[in-house]
């Protein structure tokens, strides 16, 4: 663990002076912290404690991939407020890729894939194995990050595959990892309002990202976040993800989510910069079981995210090639970036960048 020189920290709000006693010496902060951290008008004295359990975990390091997001389909048949990547089948916009268009995406020498879809009504629980067993087979040097647990709970409704005997196939055919998607918020309020009833609520999701853990397959943990939640909403997402984390401690990475407008439009605007420094600060110091906090600079811009390194990020995912989800919702950023573009980001913040495979392993430290 690197050596961080402690400085005093100039906190504006002096009602996080025992917060910042509590993180300094490594205690778990409370719901009441939590909420303290969102609600204070300190920006910066709240991402200085966040930065400095960072760099008491990395230092100057932060970590990205040479990934390629891959969508199958965006066939979906949920009606979920605030996305604007899924279509009906026979929609205008919807898309059906086969196995021979996925594997012709990924190009040799790809670190890492990730796969995610919409719920499709008819494809059958096979084809998924399938493309997971081509894909390995094809690139045996790309590891496989697929299938949110939604998607997984959905092939229990539509075709009864338990999700232990879904993710042990699919583990046997070549699957690596999980990405942290349809976690959406933990609230039953906001499942009805934004109308996901129909998709994994946060006891099933905990449940089968526990399923993972217990399979050897790691995964990630994320919330959408600048929409119509309440902050004590947010707060709550993020302990239950940390007891989730306390029971069966798979997760690697939080990814917070930004909400894009899109068409959708569940508020006027885009939440402000502000409130994504400090949703991540916040994220770093809640979750004290994490490893890593992620910047997700398709949601984030890339001036945001490099700021963010600052505010407890030690992460900023990848360089993606061809982004859909949030793009279809008008996300302003690239929908990929080249590896320089990456570096320079992260070169930007006066950090180290250093490359990584999905399950972060180091690959290079670039000077």
């Amino acid at each position: 663990m690197p050596v961080v020189e402690e400085r005093p920290l100039l906190l504006q709000d002096r009602r996080l002076v025992p917060v910042w006693e509590k993180v300094r010496a490594g205690e778990r902060l409370s719901r009441e912290d939590g909420l303290l951290l969102f609600e204070s008008g300190d920006l910066h004295g709240v991402g200085s404690l966040a930065d400095h359990v960072k760099a008491r975990l990395y230092g100057d390091r932060v970590f990205f991939v040479m990934n390629r997001y891959v969508n199958p389909t965006n066939v979906c048949v949920l009606s979920c407020a605030f996305c604007d990547f899924a279509r009906k089948k026979g929609e205008a916009g919807a898309f059906e890729n086969s196995i021979e268009d996925v594997l012709a995406m990924i190009k040799p020498g790809t670190r890492e894939a990730h796969i995610v879809g919409g719920h499709h009504p008819d494809w059958p629980f096979e084809y998924y194995e399938r493309l997971i067993a081509a894909i390995h087979a094809a690139r045996p040097e790309t590891q496989i990050k697929a299938f949110t647990a939604a998607e997984v709970d959905f092939w229990w409704r539509r075709w009864k595959i338990e999700p232990r005997e879904a993710l042990a196939r699919l583990k046997q055919a070549g699957l690596h990892s999980m990405p942290g998607g349809g976690a959406e918020i933990f609230s039953r309020r906001l499942q009805k309002r934004l109308n996901f009833t129909g998709k994994a609520d946060a006891d099933r999701w905990c449940e089968i990202h526990g399923i993972a853990h217990a399979l050897g397959i790691r995964t990630n943990a994320t919330m959408l976040y600048g929409h119509v939640e309440t902050l004590a909403e947010r707060v709550d997402h993020l302990l239950r993800l940390r007891e989730q984390q306390d029971r069966s401690g798979g997760f690697l990475t939080f990814i917070p989510l930004a909400y894009q407008v899109g068409n959708t439009k569940l508020v006027p605007r885009q939440t402000p910069p502000t409130d994504d420094l400090r949703t991540i600060a916040v994220s770093r110091l809640l979750l004290d079981n994490f490893a890593h906090v992620e910047a997700y600079w398709v949601m984030l811009g890339e001036e945001t995210a490099s700021l963010a390194l600052h505010f407890g990020a030690s992460d900023v995912n990848g360089t993606l090639e061809d982004e859909k989800i949030a793009h279809m919702a008008k996300a302003e950023s690239p929908a990929g970036l080249a590896r320089e573009q990456i570096l320079r980001m992260i070169r930007d913040a006066g950090k180290i960048a250093v490359e990584r495979d999905a399950l972060y392993n180091v690959v290079q430290v670039w000077s």
